[in-house]
């Protein structure tokens, strides 16, 4: 089974899980198949050397004991340490087990030269208290391998539930990722992340939710017959002078990325700073909203882009308000788009509704942004990726929320989470950039959400490819290299 994108809830695993003894595979057949992926990827990365696994009551346990048995066969030596036997599945796994046995806590890890933390799976909805909190917060400098996810950690959400949480050197799940391994602080705890088929069938599972990545879309490569109108025409409203630079970066992503034409749409003020920079992107001065909606009247400008270095005013506001009026255009709303309605916010939704922009339309805020326009939703969803698909579902456009682990969500609940952002990122610019290349590619006729999660994807590879000392101006210069791999 090749590696799928779909991200199951732990509740869809649960019954993933149910499906697969119903159509015939006995759950202690699973639960042998998962032990041996967890022996098989300990062993091919892992020498021979003292194990202690730790075993809890549920299944996460049952797998742990035939875990213990695997390497024990392997030539590790290996001590069980369990609070009590368990049940169902796992007594059975644990009346199988002829090794060493002690009580969990800090004793049984002296010697250990590898831990196997199988206390608690995906499941877990408390903090961990008594013998396995402390034995976790005993866990220093040894190596840990995790089943199905850290014990500690949500698998629905990333967030550790409580003060102990493993940190984990490998993690081994089964069948698809769940949300927890992908979502930050998750995805650092679980380090390395193997997926591993346990016998499950592919039918077992309907996802809502995936990992962002070229399975979810498809580069719109030019056609040999084709011409740069056949492309699309992009148009990046720049601010006044002094703040010109965050348009200039998003129209170069959306000119990289593959637009057929880039515009820049100056105010009086700025077009001497725009016209000494701007080669391949064309300048077009504008005054004003009357100004702006003449420039628009030109039906060859499919997508617009708004917000970088505009300021959060009243004037920004009117610059949104002609955007998303009438035409049949894509619309990118970036930064200071958004925090000039934090005011109001159900103004901003009310206009995309009315325009019915929900598949044409793309929010891009960061936490401090999507704060300002639906405050308080990011504390109180279950999850990042339940907040975005709320805030998507309010506003009725995609909403793309930013950060280490980007989600993109869309009005109906589809939902992405983009984990290959790299920590170079974090630098001036790079979400306008972000902007440009999500307008570039809806300028090419991508619907809003593969626009948002190709163009997040793409935002991180070329990030990745250029390593340390990565500036904004870099990333659309590296979108050549990245598109390369695209096409190999």
């Amino acid at each position: 089974m090749g590696m799928s994108a779909e991200i199951l809830t732990v509740r869809e695993m649960a019954a993933a899980d149910a499906f697969a003894v119903a159509a015939g595979t006995p759950s202690l057949t699973l639960m042998e198949n998962a032990g041996r992926a967890v022996a098989d990827a300990i062993s091919a990365r892992f020498a021979t050397c003292p194990a202690v696994v730790l075993c809890g009551p549920g299944n996460n346990g049952g797998d742990g004991y035939v875990v213990a048995r695997l390497l024990k066969a392997r030539g590790f030596t290996v001590r069980v340490a369990r609070d009590g036997i368990g049940r169902g599945d796992a007594a059975a796994m644990a009346e199988k087990w002829d090794g060493e046995t002690a009580p969990l806590g800090r004793a049984a890890l002296e010697g250990a030269g590898l831990v196997v933390d199988a206390l608690f799976g995906a499941g877990l909805s408390r903090p961990l208290d008594g013998a396995a909190a402390q034995t976790v917060a005993a866990l220093d400098a040894v190596p840990v391998v995790a089943i199905d996810v850290p014990s500690g950690l949500s698998g629905d959400s990333g967030k550790p539930l409580g003060e102990q949480v493993v940190r984990a050197a490998l993690t081994v799940t089964f069948f698809r990722k769940k949300p927890g391994h992908l979502l930050m602080p998750g995805r650092a705890l679980c380090g390395t992340l193997v997926v591993a088929d346990i016998g499950i069938p592919t039918e077992a599972a309907t996802a809502s939710l995936f990992e962002d990545g070229p399975s979810l879309w498809s580069y719109p490569w030019p056609e040999a017959q084709g011409h740069k109108f056949g492309r699309g025409h992009c148009l990046v409203v720049s601010g006044d002078g002094h703040s010109t630079g965050a348009a200039r970066l998003a129209a170069r992503g959306a000119l990289r990325i593959g637009a057929g034409l880039v515009s820049v749409a100056s105010p009086p003020g700025a077009v001497a700073a725009n016209a000494a920079h701007l080669t391949a992107i064309m300048l077009k001065p504008f005054d004003g909203a009357a100004g702006l909606a003449g420039l628009l009247s030109d039906r060859r400008i499919n997508a617009v882009v708004a917000g970088p270095g505009l300021g959060a005013d009243g004037e920004t506001r009117e610059t949104v308000t002609t955007l998303l009026a009438g035409g049949n255009r894509a619309a990118v709303l970036d930064a200071d788009a958004l925090t000039s309605f934090q005011d109001d916010p159900e103004a901003l939704f009310a206009k995309i509704q009315k325009n019915d922009l929900h598949g044409r339309c793309v929010l891009t805020p960061h936490a401090g942004e999507f704060e300002r326009l639906f405050p308080g939703l990011l504390g109180e969803a279950a999850s990042k990726v339940e907040a975005a698909r709320a805030a998507a579902a309010r506003c009725g456009a995609v909403v793309l929320l930013k950060g280490p682990d980007t989600v993109i969500a869309a009005p109906d609940g589809k939902a992405a989470i983009n984990a290959n952002a790299p920590a170079f990122l974090a630098t001036a610019g790079a979400g306008d950039v972000l902007a440009g290349f999500i307008g570039g590619l809806m300028a090419q006729g991508i619907p809003a959400f593969e626009a948002a999660a190709m163009g997040a994807w793409i935002h991180g590879d070329a990030a990745a490819r250029f390593g340390p000392g990565l500036i904004a101006e870099d990333l659309p210069e590296t979108v050549p290299a990245v598109l390369r791999g695209l096409e190999r």
